[in-house]
C-alpha cells in the first residue's frame, strides 16, 4: 500500500472511533427528517397564533420549496458551524497528543499527512451531505406529494463545496493555532466575514461569499447569478488553504 493509502485508512478508522461519526450525521439527519414536516405546519401554526389579531393576513400554504429552503438554511448555518467546530483540532490535537510526531518518524511526508487527513474528512462530509439531502428529498416527497430533485441537489452540491472550503481553512487554522477552540473561533470569524462580504456584489458574484445566496435561490426555483464562479473560487481557495497548511506544517516543530 502507498503511504497516502495507509494514512487515509488511519483517518478513516479514527472517524469511526471518535465522536465525529455521531455528531455531524446526527445533526444532519435530524434536520433532514424534521425539516419538511415542520415547513408544512409552520403556516398553520402562525395562522392559529395570529387568528384573533385584527387585520391578520392569510398565509399561503407551504410547498416543497419551503422544505428545500429550510434544508439549505440549515446546511449553510448550523451544519457549517458544526463542521468548523468539529475540525478546529483536526491537526493540533494530533500534535498535542504526540500522534503526529509518531507517524512522521516513518518515511511519511508532512504534505501527505495533511492531504490524507483532508481527503478522508472531505469524503466523510460528502457522504453525510448526500445522505441528508436524499433523506430530505424523500421526506419532502412524502410530506408534499411532489419533490423535484434538480433544485435540491443543485443547491446542496454548492453548499457541499462551501463545506469543503470550511474544512480546508479550519485545517489551516488547526496547523497555525495550538488550541482547538482558537482554530474553531478563527474559522467562525472567517465564516462571518464571508457572510458580510456577500453584501458586496463583486464578492457575491465571483467569490465564495455568494455560494449560500445562490444555493438558496436554486432551492427556491428563483432567478440567480451563475454558480460557476463562486464554485470555482471556493475550490481554488480550499486548495490554497490546504497548500499553505502543508507548507506551514512542514516547518512546524512537533
Amino acid at each position: 500500500m502507498s503511504t497516502f493509502s495507509v494514512l487515509a485508512a488511519k483517518e478513516g478508522h479514527e472517524i469511526f472511533r471518535t465522536w465525529r461519526i455521531w455528531v455531524l450525521p446526527g445533526i444532519v439527519m435530524f434536520f433532514a427528517v424534521v425539516g419538511p414536516p415542520l415547513a408544512k405546519i409552520t403556516p398553520e401554526l402562525l395562522g392559529s397564533l395570529t387568528a384573533s389579531a385584527p387585520g391578520t393576513l392569510a398565509l399561503p400554504d407551504a410547498t416543497f420549496t419551503d422544505a428545500y429552503g429550510q434544508w439549505i438554511k440549515n446546511l449553510s448555518q448550523i451544519v457549517l458551524f458544526t463542521i468548523i467546530i468539529m475540525y478546529g483540532g483536526v491537526v493540533s490535537s494530533e500534535i498535542r497528543e504526540g500522534t503526529a510526531a509518531f507517524v512522521l518518524t516513518k518515511p511519511v511526508s508532512r504534505a501527505t499527512f495533511i492531504a490524507a487527513k483532508a481527503s478522508m474528512h472531505a469524503m466523510f462530509i460528502t457522504v453525510v451531505f448526500a445522505l441528508g439531502t436524499l433523506t430530505t428529498w424523500f421526506v419532502t416527497l412524502l410530506t408534499f406529494g411532489t419533490a423535484p430533485s434538480g433544485q435540491l441537489w443543485g443547491a446542496a452540491f454548492l453548499l457541499l463545496i462551501y463545506g469543503l472550503l470550511a474544512l480546508s481553512y479550519t485545517t489551516l487554522f488547526s496547523v497555525l493555532i495550538p488550541a482547538a477552540a482558537g482554530a474553531a473561533g478563527t474559522g467562525l470569524g472567517i465564516y462571518a466575514l464571508l457572510a458580510v462580504g456577500a453584501a458586496w456584489d463583486p464578492l457575491a458574484t465571483f467569490g465564495p461569499a455568494g455560494v449560500p445566496g445562490i444555493a438558496a435561490a436554486i432551492a427556491a426555483g428563483q432567478e440567480h447569478a451563475s454558480p460557476a464562479w463562486p464554485a470555482v473560487t471556493s475550490l481554488v481557495a480550499a486548495a490554497a488553504a490546504l497548500g499553505v497548511a502543508s507548507l506551514i506544517f512542514n516547518r512546524k516543530e512537533l
